[in-house]
């Protein structure tokens, strides 16, 4: 692998002009793409073969039109202190905004709520249902503004007016004023690293345009392949984070091959030959983990896993390609300005923090475990009471017109009312439908935790019926899952007495299931994760302790990383800091999205800290010295790493999103973990404790284990390159 990286960096660097005219027109081409796009879909929580869905695919056949996608929105009025909405004046304020919101042409319905008795009993509040003909993403700007001025005019009036539903959506798409902060900090650090603009901004550049990339194929294909938002947010956050890392670990290497005397064209080969060798497995272990999250078995999140893994594609490809075509423009930019001014580009790395904090470490082994472990153990505790959901309105900020209306409802009509359960009766077959329906909301309404059944609604061959069940409890309290549990676990009783089955579904009893079948596929998930780690890091270090160190420090990350997330959005602690004003389950694909996308990070580190360890090794050092070795060559760059991933991570948290503020947040943490507790201090701590041990393999083993040579072992088997003839174009040094 080294040597054909090798041959493609030069090649890189001699044809950039080539290079560069492909990837410019592969962006426009993209670019061109995503504008002719119609936009990305809403989002689609599904999952095949839970009940919940089976209930709503019935449904869906049985009532035919009735489970149509269109937007809805739900307007909520509330009538001012000491009055009632059903007073006369208020009644005819409703009644005027009913209908003014009915005129609109992409209006299917609009429900007056006097008609329809959603009243509140007590007379204070009233709602009215809204249902379009389009999707919220095809509302024209036209609808959007008559549903706008109908809730002004009525406010206008006195009445407290609030609306919810998926037609409120902004319809806004990835990136934000918080991303371009996160973006700002990675500069200052490349800054602070390189000491030079050029070497600091060539990460950068590569890495923006490897997301545009990335970005224009997601819009392009939306609409064809159902990609949300959501998703399009998701590859950007990691495409972005993974092509500055990767960038800056092969500029890092050809400084570092300059510094040795390599000419130009011969750095950038031995760079993308050894550091890129490193980017290839470490991107290749991000897309297998990412790709692996088709194997859940839910739609959504294969669709995000699979475009977060080609945002990474991108961001490996622009590495291995455009990287080294820039260099090959700017050959002497990207090092420091005494170097550039003096001509003299050596480095010295004889000591600097890396190799200090490792002496450090290797001088106290044992306390530096015991503290990473313990500290990590600690904040691992209160994953052991994670609670896996669907946060929804009630999850947004109380600035929002959502929330408003749905802390309003919840308020006049119950904190369940805005989670009902849909019971779907099947009653073909049965001799008395009607009958068997009945008995059946009976039973479920007699049900501990019930508050209302509404009548049942046949359809046109009447021998199905649904009906709504609203539970006391709010839909995200463990009381309402309890609930449905009790529901189905009365099945059987109830159909042998009627002979007809029913099944629950809506939007609440699927977030149950979703949750519950996702918190059964994460243990499995992880197990797979960590062995398909522990076989790739075998195949790179050969070593046996060294992968199991590896996937074990993985562990611990992940863990803690969830461990701070259910401290934050589930337990509320430190909440409001991060703008989350109200705390309830994790969401419930978040814990297995973290887990695929912090794997393939905690590798990046290990190959690109370990692997230095491995070739001083290899070459004659001692253990210790190993160690030291790979942190003076290696330290400065993953800690700079770390923090550009922490920086674009946590620019996240400032997403309205509830899904990408809560990912952001737990992907930050846990680069920080891993990073600067288990790679910089765990890993060396260990290595040091185990002497020779930590690169001991089995003969047999490494006979049969295939040779990638990531650490470009071959390279330093090939015959020197003879100096480019001065003049030469190709190393031709551009003055800044």
């Amino acid at each position: 692998m080294a040597t054909f990286l090798y041959q493609v960096g030069r090649l890189a660097f001699r044809r950039r002009w080539y290079v560069a005219l492909v990837w410019a027109a592969v962006l426009a081409a993209v670019g061109l793409g995503a504008l002719k796009a119609p936009g990305t879909s809403d989002e689609e929580f599904s999952m095949p073969g839970i009940e919940s869905q089976k209930a709503f695919d019935l449904m869906e056949q049985r009532f035919p039109g009735a489970t149509a996608d269109g937007a809805t929105a739900r307007v909520v009025f509330v009538a001012p202190s000491g009055e009632k909405v059903t007073a006369t004046e208020n009644k005819q304020t409703v009644e005027k905004a009913v209908a003014d919101l009915a005129g609109g042409t992409q209006v299917a319905s609009a429900v007056d709520p006097f008609r329809a008795k959603a009243v509140s009993k007590d007379g204070t509040t009233a709602y009215a249902a809204v249902t379009y003909k389009v999707a919220a993403n095809d509302l024209t700007d036209a609808s959007k503004t008559r549903l706008e001025r109908a809730i002004h005019t009525a406010q206008d009036s006195g009445l407290t007016v609030e609306a919810g539903g998926s037609a409120m959506g902004d319809g806004g798409g990835p990136g934000g004023v918080a991303e371009v902060v996160g973006v700002a900090i990675a500069a200052v650090v490349l800054l602070v690293t390189f000491g030079s603009l050029a070497a600091a901004g060539l990460p950068l550049l590569t890495a923006i345009i490897g997301v545009g990339v990335s970005m224009g194929v997601i819009l392009t294909l939306s609409e064809a392949l159902g990609l949300s938002t959501t998703t399009g947010t998701l590859a950007m956050m990691l495409g972005l984070a993974v092509g500055i890392d990767y960038a800056l670990f092969v500029v890092s290497r050809y400084r570092e091959e300059r510094a040795k005397g390599h000419a130009p064209q011969e750095a950038v080969g031995l760079a993308v030959g050894t550091a890129g060798s490193a980017v290839v497995f470490a991107g290749l272990t991000v897309v297998i983990a990412l790709a692996g999250l088709a194997v859940v078995g839910i739609p959504m999140l294969t669709k995000m896993g699979l475009a977060a893994a080609g945002a990474v594609v991108v961001a490996v490809l622009i590495a291995l390609t455009l990287v080294p075509a820039f260099l090959g423009f700017w050959p002497n930019a990207v090092l420091r300005r005494r170097a550039r001014k003096s001509g003299r580009i050596e480095e010295s790395t004889e000591n600097n923090g890396g190799s200090r904090w490792a002496r450090f470490v290797l001088r106290r082994p044992l306390p530096v475990l015991l503290l990473g472990v313990v500290g990590l153990g600690a904040l691992a505790v209160p994953m052991t009471n994670l609670q896996l959901g669907m946060p929804g309105d009630e999850a947004k900020s109380t600035s929002t017109t959502e929330r408003r209306a749905y802390d309003a409802l919840a308020e006049a009509f119950g904190p369940g009312f805005n989670g009902p359960l849909t019971v779907v009766v099947d009653a073909k077959g049965d001799a008395d439908p009607k009958g068997a329906a009945g008995t059946v909301a009976k039973e479920i309404g007699g049900t501990e935790g019930v508050v209302s059944v509404s009548p049942a609604r046949f359809n046109e061959n009447g021998d199905t019926a649904v009906f709504q069940v609203v539970p006391s409890t709010a839909p995200t309290d463990e009381k309402t899952k309890d609930l449905v549990t009790t529901i189905r676990g009365e099945r059987p009783g109830v159909e042998s007495e009627t002979g007809a089955t029913f099944e629950v579904t809506g939007t609440t009893a699927l977030n149950i299931d979703i949750s519950d079948k996702v918190q059964a596929a994460l243990i499995p998930y992880l197990v797979v994760v960590v062995g398909l780690a522990i076989v790739l890091l075998l195949v790179v270090f050969r070593s046996l302790l060294v992968p199991l160190k590896a996937a074990l420090g993985f562990l611990l990350s992940v863990l803690a990383s969830l461990g701070v997330v259910v401290l934050v959005f589930q337990q509320g602690h430190g909440a409001e800091l991060l703008g989350v004003e109200q705390t309830g389950p994790i969401m419930s694909l978040m814990p297995i999205f973290l887990v695929g996308i912090v794997f393939g990070l905690a590798m990046d580190y290990e190959v690109f800290l370990v692997s230095r360890m491995r070739e001083a090794y290899v070459h004659g050092e001692r253990p210790g010295q190993a160690v030291t070795s790979g942190f003076r060559h290696s330290a400065r760059v993953v800690v700079a790493a770390a923090l550009i991933m922490i920086a674009v991570f946590a620019g996240f948290v400032g997403e309205s999103d509830s899904m990408i503020k809560m990912i952001g947040f737990g992907l930050a943490s846990a680069v920080l973990f891993d990073a600067f507790v288990v790679r910089m201090a765990i890993v060396p701590a260990v290595l040091a404790l185990l002497g020779d041990k930590a690169w001991w393999l089995p003969k047999w083993l490494d006979r049969l284990l295939p040779n990638v040579d990531v650490e470009g072992e071959s390279l330093g088997r090939r015959p020197e390159t003879k100096p480019e003839p001065a003049g030469t174009p190709d190393l031709e040094v551009a003055r800044t």
